[in-house]
């Protein structure tokens, strides 16, 4: 398992220790009270909360898992998303408690995703995969606009977006440019996508993954040589790899 994945899967389980650690210390000030009610009542919680460890616990283990093996466990998946849905805050909170930065867990997250998904071999048609694109790609002194219709780009080679829309008529896929996540949603749910391919910094893909929920988003890392959101950059072979591991069952 690659140093970058390692991150996020550590936290996930630090996460889950810290809660359990807790809850256990909120058990042991509680349980010594005298009133019978009140232990009844917390051994119901304790019970509860255990069975929702215990799930979290084998989602977890089922990422490691589906890592390890590259190959997707279906009957656990449903577990895999829970626990990164309940335990992808609290895995932020505890990796700023260890003074590890932001970005590099947002960055590790992507990496698992994309590894997970890239591990499920999919055979989506080209023609139903969305590129969704930030509009910081666009040359910032270009007035060509393009968030209605890319195919309005006239291809000058000042930035990637022309490659992009070739990349995408090659594949027959739609690419769409978005200002923002709202932009992003409202295409998502115009064209029914059944895989997404976005291209975005750490913050925004890893929030675009998280609301998405099932529907299978492969993260791609834009540059920035130039600060955040301005003239932004992004490898078209990646794209490109992105494209044939959702079409074609291929791996990242």
């Amino acid at each position: 398992m690659e140093t970058k994945k390692r991150i996020y899967i550590g936290l996930l389980a630090g996460s889950l220790l810290f809660a359990i650690i807790l809850i256990g210390l909120i058990w042991y000030l509680l349980v010594n009270r005298d009133i019978i009610i009140s232990q009844i009542i917390l051994v119901i919680i304790a019970a509860i909360a255990g069975v929702i460890f215990t799930i979290l616990g084998i989602g977890i283990v089922s990422i490691v898992i589906m890592i390890i093996r590259s190959k997707t466990i279906p009957s656990l998946e449903s577990l895999t998303y829970l626990a990164n849905d309940l335990l992808f805050p609290l895995t932020l909170f505890t990796g700023k408690l260890m003074g590890i930065k932001k970005e590099k867990i947002l960055s590790s997250y992507i990496a698992v995703n994309n590894y997970l998904i890239s591990a499920k071999n999919l055979y989506i048609p080209s023609n139903k995969i969305m590129i969704l694109l930030p509009h910081c790609l666009q040359n910032s002194e270009c007035n060509i606009k393009i968030t209605s219709d890319i195919s309005n780009c006239k291809s000058c080679g000042k930035c990637k977006i022309g490659e992009l829309k070739k990349l995408a008529e090659k594949y027959n896929a739609t690419a769409k440019v978005a200002t923002g996540g709202t932009l992003a949603r409202k295409y998502i749910l115009e064209k029914r996508p059944k895989g997404v391919i976005a291209v975005a910094c750490e913050r925004d893909l890893s929030m675009g993954i998280h609301d998405t929920g099932a529907l299978p988003v492969l993260g791609i890392l834009n540059c920035r040589p130039n600060g955040p959101c301005y003239n932004t950059d992004v490898d078209i072979n990646s794209v490109e790899g992105a494209l044939i591991t959702l079409s074609k069952g291929g791996n990242l």
